[in-house]
Formats: C-alpha cells, structure tokens, sequence
C-alpha cells in the first residue's frame, strides 16, 4: 500500500534535490512531484528523522516549494520483457528512440541485493570476443567482472561496438553515461548496421540529461540483465562511463552537503561501485551476467579514485592506450580457469559420439567453438608471443639510442611489428583456434623454432611445416 497523503510543502530546494517533511516514508522509496512543469518521479535518497530528501529525476526546472508531493510506496521498477531487445532507453527507463512504452510488461525493482553465492558456480566458460588481445592473452570469462582503463581520447566506445557485435552472448545490455548524442547515434548505427542490435538493449545517458539518470543506468541495465540471466541467457553488460556514474554520485553529494571524501568523492564510493560490479554471476540453473565496464582516468591517472577503488574490486583490468590493449599491465585474474586448454582427440572420446567424431572430424575451429573450449598450446602460444614482444619492446629501446642491430635484434623488430599489426590491432576479427594458428604462423616466418623458447613436443604437433 502507499501513502495517499500528498505533501504541499517543500522545505529546501537545490539543484535536483529537494527536502520536506513527511511520515512513513522508507529509503529508495519512488515519489511524484507535481508542479508547474508536469508530473516528475523522484527517489527518496535520505532520511533524517521526519525529513524526507528526494532526488528528482527530470531535475528541478519548473519546480517550487509549493509543489505537491505524493509517496509511492515502492522503490523504482523497470518494464522486463523480451520486447526489450532492439530498444533504447533512458536512464529512468523512457523509450529514447521514439518505439511505444512497455507500459504493460512486467516491472522488476532496481538497485537489489547481489546474488547469493550459494546460488553461483564457479567461472569455467570463455566469453569469446574474436579480439585476439582479449581471447588469447587475457580471456574475459563468463561471470567476471573487468574494467577498460583508458584515459580521454582512447577509441573505448569503439572497443565496445566491437564486443557488442562480436561477443559469443545471448543478450547484450548496454549502459552508455554521459555520452555525447553523436557517441549514442554510432553506438546505434552501427550495432543495427550489423546486425547485432536484435539481441540488444540500450539504457542511454546523453550529457545533456538530468545527472540523476547517470546514476539509476548501471541499476537499470544490471536489473534488466538478471532477468535475462534467469531466463537461462547468457547477458554480456557493457557500461560506458564508470567515473560518469562517479561524477553524477559526487554532485549529487555536493548539492546535499555531504562531507567530501578523496577529490571531493562521496566516501561510500568503494561500496557503491562493488554493489554493481558484484551482479556478476553464473547462476545454478539458469544463465550467467559478465560485466565489462569502461573507466576513464583524468590525467591518466590510474591512483586516481574511480579507478583505484575498481582495482580492488574487480577480477583484473584491461589497459586501452594509443588505440590498443596494451598487453602489459592487462590482466584477466580469471583467465586460467579458461585457456588451459584440451587436447580435442581426448575430449571427443569423452563428450562425442562414434558419428559426431566422425561429423565433426577436420573441423577443429567449430568444434571447440560449439563445446566453449581452447586448444592445448593456448597458453604455451601466449606465453611464448608476450615474452618475445618484451624483448621486442627492448630492442626498440636499443634501437632509439642508436645501437647497431643484430640478426636477433632484427628479428625483433620483424615480430614485433607483425605482432602489433596482426595481433593488436582492434579492427583485428579472427576467431580464437585461427589466432592461435596465426601466432605461430607469426613465430615461424620470423624466427627458428629453437629460438622461441617452446617445448619440444608441442613444437612436433603445431610448428607450420615447410613446404
């Protein structure tokens, strides 16, 4: 039930945030607000005795202290349903791109607790993006948590677009904040140019919108998420930006007075930014959720707080510099549970059929694509190319200064520029067993295979051959 009393009163405005006096209300709690500019929802984001503070959502343009205020009862809910994909929406859950409402789907709540662990299972799948930077050298696991580092300028939306579209999941949810209206327009131009808006949903934020909508989109785009995830989905939530969100928690922190914390920084800053990144999940039964979020560094200052409070937080890091990911300091804490790889004769016998062996037999890339697994030289191949692209970095160090090069040093340099061009390269889309071919296609034609510090036995069973 909800209190039908309506408020007349209000006691302190100031920016989105206004302040009166009211009974039984609780936290989260959603209200309207009806004034000279229409009917607004707001949220109840502080109680201090009978004062009441709410946030309102379209902003506070057009509203009085004589505007009327009517408690709801409930905390926001989001329309869930599967016509969802293929939509945008706002950060308060408003058709953005000019579709119906879904006044009539069932309403899920915002903003809930994380999942049980009891009810998670261990991460043992791969996410497979076809970005040999991610697949190879730092596999994104299903159910893991990772950011994108990168400071102003890097290409990060373009990163995304590029998951969006490439991403071996069910469901994509992404949650853009403070976008540019261009940025939005590319996000949708170029996921329904491919074909990959169909299994999308987008909660969109534009830099010209209320800050308050910034901050309900990582709660809107989890929750949608969950329920997808509970139908049995595989959800990939891509969120663009993280220190957006921050930003918006920290201006509406300053406008309530709240004793400022690092860089004037609400101090439960940790705590909110764990509450979203720990929807990550696989269920028990049902699907899973991984979050890959982008967070920008003013300065590129990696101590600065968003994205020294995320590092404690979250399962690794990519690293976004000068339009690559760089393939030191990227980390995946996760990726072993992944790229241990299997030799695919001995996994038949175990999963296959006498016909499926034989159905399947001289098509290893799309058997190991249809069993969500990798092949056995994985991390022999990127242990190999990542310790050999070091020595490659040094070499051009050597090289700046003006030594003379020798025939390993020109080697080197060979690699390492193949290495980038073939391999790092973001409009780089190669699927997984067909990056692992190309690496050691790439140490075959630049060095002698007693020079690539590889065992012998898998230098017998993958070395190319000569012709």
């Amino acid at each position: 039930m909800f209190n039908n009393k309506v408020y007349h009163k209000i006691d302190a405005l100031s920016g989105s945030v206004a302040t009166l006096r009211a009974e039984g209300v609780k936290y989260n709690e959603i209200a309207e607000v009806e004034s000279r500019a229409g009917v607004s929802l707001a949220q109840v984001i502080k109680l201090d005795g009978p004062n009441v503070t709410i946030q309102i959502f379209a902003g506070a343009r057009g509203v009085d202290t004589s505007a009327k205020v009517r408690f709801l009862g409930e905390t926001m809910k989001i329309p869930f349903g599967d016509d969802l994909l293929g939509r945008v929406f706002t950060g308060a859950g408003e058709p953005r791109d000019g579709g119906p409402s879904l006044s009539g789907a069932d309403k899920v709540p915002i903003g809930q607790p994380s999942v049980n662990p009891s009810r998670r299972i261990m991460p043992h799948r791969m996410v497979r993006t076809n970005i040999p930077m991610i697949d190879v050298f730092n596999s994104l696991v299903v159910s893991q948590k990772l950011p994108i580092f990168a400071r102003a300028g890097e290409p990060y939306n373009e990163l995304l677009a590029r998951i969006a579209m490439q991403a071996s999941s069910d469901v994509i949810v992404l949650g853009g904040m403070g976008l540019k209206y261009d940025d939005y327009l590319k996000f949708r131009d170029t996921l329904d140019k491919e074909g990959a808006l169909a299994r999308t949903v987008m909660f969109i934020h534009t830099a010209a919108d209320p800050t308050v909508e910034c901050k309900l989109v990582p709660d809107v785009s989890l929750a949608v998420a969950e329920q997808f995830a509970l139908k049995g989905k595989d959800v990939l939530v891509l969120l663009t930006d993280m220190t957006s969100f921050a930003d918006a928690m920290k201006e509406i922190a300053i406008t309530m007075e709240q004793i400022p914390s690092n860089r004037g920084y609400p101090g439960d800053l940790y705590s909110q930014l764990a509450s979203r990144y720990e929807k990550a999940v696989d269920f028990d039964g049902a699907g899973s959720i991984t979050i890959l979020a982008v967070t920008t560094m003013p300065g590129d200052d990696v101590t600065h707080p968003v994205p020294d409070n995320t590092g404690y937080i979250t399962e690794g890091q990519f690293y976004l510099r000068n339009g690559r990911i760089e393939p030191f300091g990227s980390l995946s804490r996760l990726k072993q549970q992944v790229n241990k790889g299997t030799s695919r004769s001995l996994q038949q016998d175990k999963v296959l059929s006498s016909a499926e062996k034989g159905k399947n037999s001289g098509n290893d890339k799309e058997w190991f694509r249809a069993n969500n697994t990798t092949r056995e030289d994985h991390r022999t191949i990127m242990d190999a190319m990542i310790k050999l692209y070091a020595s490659y970095k040094e070499t051009v160090e050597k090289q700046s200064m003006g030594f003379k090069m020798s025939p390993w040093d020109e080697k080197l340099l060979r690699y390492g520029k193949r290495f980038e061009e073939e391999m790092m390269d973001l409009e780089v889309n190669i699927d997984l067993i067909d990056a692992l071919d190309l690496g050691w296609r790439i140490l075959a034609e630049c060095f002698d295979r007693n020079e690539v510090g590889i065992p012998t036995k898998m230098l017998e069973k993958y070395w190319p051959k000569t012709k």
